[in-house]
């Protein structure tokens, strides 16, 4: 299987100029796609989609942007640290969630939101561990969803080939969470990396049509296999739109953008 999977960010006015606007945020970012309605950027060579929204159908922090600062590959832990804060800095103009300082997971980490919703997790990490790409979409398990980030990473692990999982770390007894529920965990679906947590708390959001998931597909086949797969009900959604069980947007297509956005 050979299929393509990035965020589709709905933002209020026109997409193509915040993707334009997002490409000159980052060092190694270019808009890649450019259609009526929707533009790609990619973000040291992680796709995300921008599409024309509304006030209503609005980005929360259920799904975001996990960018890694890795020491060994942005120069030493001097440069890694500048291009974090540079990036905080600029991407926080529409509100922090969590400021920027040390946490038990990482001596350099925040999480903000930018000027269309999305937010951004912004993180240093160890120059021991494992290479993950720069940015990694990251699942959050909150509100009706919370604790379901393992039964739910497992279905997609499942569903899509070129699969598997990294990191898995739980919270253990005593912890302000359910024992057992889902600190952090990593996974590839089709060799492309994703994380997902539990929230641990109940929020006031969950999953919903503001950011979904974009699978673009080779064949019509393998569109059918995902879509009944991904879909909670199989009947439901139109133009390759559907919803799993765990309230995740997907839509599903054939890999021609500009077609699917034509429709």
């Amino acid at each position: 299987m050979n299929v393509q999977i990035m965020p589709a960010i709905r933002c209020p006015g026109n997409a193509v100029e915040g993707a334009r606007a997002l490409a000159g945020v980052f060092r190694d970012a270019t808009v890649v796609e450019e259609h009526p309605g929707a533009a790609v950027v990619a973000v040291h060579g992680t796709r995300l989609c921008l599409v024309d929204g509304d006030d209503v159908e609005t980005p929360n922090p259920s799904i975001s942007a996990l960018l890694k600062f890795d020491p060994t590959a942005l120069g030493g832990e001097a440069e890694a640290i500048a291009y974090l804060d540079e990036l905080y800095d600029r991407l926080s103009v529409g509100g922090v969630l969590m400021p920027l300082q040390e946490y038990p997971f990482s001596r350099r980490y925040a999480w903000v939101r930018d000027e269309v919703g999305f937010t951004w997790q912004l993180m240093l990490t160890d120059p021991a561990a494992e290479p993950r790409p720069f940015l990694t979409p990251s699942f959050m398990f909150g509100g009706v969803a919370d604790g379901n980030a393992e039964p739910a990473t497992n279905a997609w692990l499942d569903l899509f080939h070129g699969s598997g999982r990294g990191d898995l770390v739980r919270y253990g007894a005593g912890a302000p969470v359910a024992e057992g529920s889902v600190m952090f965990t990593d996974f590839r679906l089709n060799e492309q990396w994703f994380a997902a947590m539990d929230a641990g708390t109940f929020h006031d959001f969950t999953f919903g049509p503001g950011v979904s998931m974009m699978v673009l597909c080779r064949d019509e086949a393998e569109v059918e296999r995902l879509r009944a797969g991904l879909s909670a009900d199989p009947a439901a959604g139109r133009d390759g739109s559907c919803v799993d069980r765990w309230g995740v947007n997907w839509q599903v297509g054939l890999d021609d953008l500009a077609e699917r956005l034509a429709r």
